[in-house]
């Protein structure tokens, strides 16, 4: 498939071209950070909210409150749950519904991190087909004409494979669309992503469309990403950490070619006093928005020539003055540095999933999940 044989995504009622999506990214694809990468896309693509839990939603928590805002401008507005009570998903989706909170309701079932298996949440949860099942059927009979899609992993681990039962699950079930992460929870952001998991999804469930999600770092990624597994649409997560304008090259890549961005590092910098604006607007806060950008500097200066000294003056920052005087001493006419494409963000295996106690004993047996699985904060 080149680029020209790719068709726009279909989200229920929504119609997404390129059919690209941000993953969303705990502490990362807030408000300010959507904004950035449709600014670049020129408002192309769809853009999904930080992970919402559930039972922090029904209880309308403050910080969750926040974290559901949508920018004016972002149409559809997509919100993702994590949820494990197939009771509080359903109020929480009943919610979005009656308050007219979002278009588009992604379920988490791809989180890998500790916190959320070890309750029985996130990547494990599809483990137990029954609970599966009982989740999807609340959520999409809760949500009207609301599309639901999910995200998910191929599995626990290699010997607890689930994906293909939980596709067939989400078809019966009335789910919009699927993500695969070629990945199983106990890989982590470890090794390769396995692409030939979607192509196998996409075999098993030609219903409905199939994204891939799984180390897309440059468009020319996505596109053979779509060529080589026949998936409708990719999810980029750490593929845009300090390069929103990868979504300006998705544009292009699937729009009939061009070359993609190489900014110089006076660019990047620019974008980077854009980023730490928008969230102190967001927070309220400039000193917030500074200090909540620092996490995002290595992502942006990978590759560049900074030298340790001065990344541990960017990663102490409070003020967009200091910001920015610390990134005007640097050799701003660097180019782009070339290799700067590849993996950022988390990329440890840990290769053992924290689980409830006798969890895979038995697939269909739901008793191990308690209520207090859930989360008590959005956002992860």
């Amino acid at each position: 498939m080149t680029h020209d044989a790719a068709t726009p995504l279909q989200i229920g009622p929504h119609t997404v071209w390129p059919p690209v999506v941000l993953a969303p990214m705990a502490g990362i694809t807030n408000a300010p950070f959507r904004t950035l990468c449709r600014e670049f896309s020129g408002g192309k693509g769809l853009f999904v909210s930080e992970m919402i839990t559930t039972r922090a939603l029904v209880e309308r928590d403050a910080k969750t409150m926040r974290l559901i805002h949508f920018d004016g401008t972002e149409k559809p507005r997509s919100i993702q749950l994590y949820g494990v009570d197939p009771v509080t998903v359903g109020k929480a989706v009943r919610m979005i519904v009656d308050e007219d909170l979002a278009d588009h309701i992604d379920l988490n079932f791809g989180c890998p991190v500790p916190k959320v298996t070890r309750k029985g949440g996130g990547s494990a949860l599809p483990f137990k087909r029954n609970l599966l099942r009982s989740i999807l059927r609340e959520a999409v009979g809760n949500a009207g004409s609301l599309p639901v899609t999910m995200k998910m992993r191929k599995g626990i681990d290699d010997e607890h494979i689930t994906y293909l039962d939980a596709g067939r699950i989400a078809v019966e079930e009335g789910v919009t669309a699927i993500a695969l992460h070629g990945r199983t929870a106990a890989q982590h952001y470890g090794g390769t992503a396995d692409w030939e998991a979607i192509a196998r999804l996409k075999e098993t469930v030609p219903e409905i469309p199939v994204l891939g999600n799984g180390d897309i770092w440059s468009a020319e990624d996505a596109v053979r990403m779509m060529r080589e597994t026949g998936c409708d649409g990719v999810v980029v997560g750490r593929g845009c950490l300090g390069r929103p304008w990868l979504f300006g090259d998705l544009v292009t890549a699937f729009e009939g070619g061009g070359a993609p961005a190489a900014p110089t590092l006076r660019e990047a910098a620019r974008v980077m006093v854009r980023h730490a604006t928008l969230l102190g607007e967001w927070l309220e806060s400039e000193e917030r928005g500074v200090i909540d950008f620092r996490k995002h500097v290595a992502w942006y200066t990978k590759g560049f020539s900074v030298g340790s000294e001065m990344r541990k003056k960017l990663a102490v920052a409070s003020s967009l003055d200091e910001l920015g005087a610390h990134l005007s001493e640097l050799d701003l006419d660097q180019p782009w540095p070339a290799g700067a494409d590849g993996p950022r963000g988390r990329t440890s295996g840990r290769n053992r999933v924290v689980l409830p106690d006798g969890w895979l004993n038995d697939p269909y047996d739901c008793a191990a999940v308690s209520a207090d699985a859930e989360l008590d904060t959005s956002g992860g």
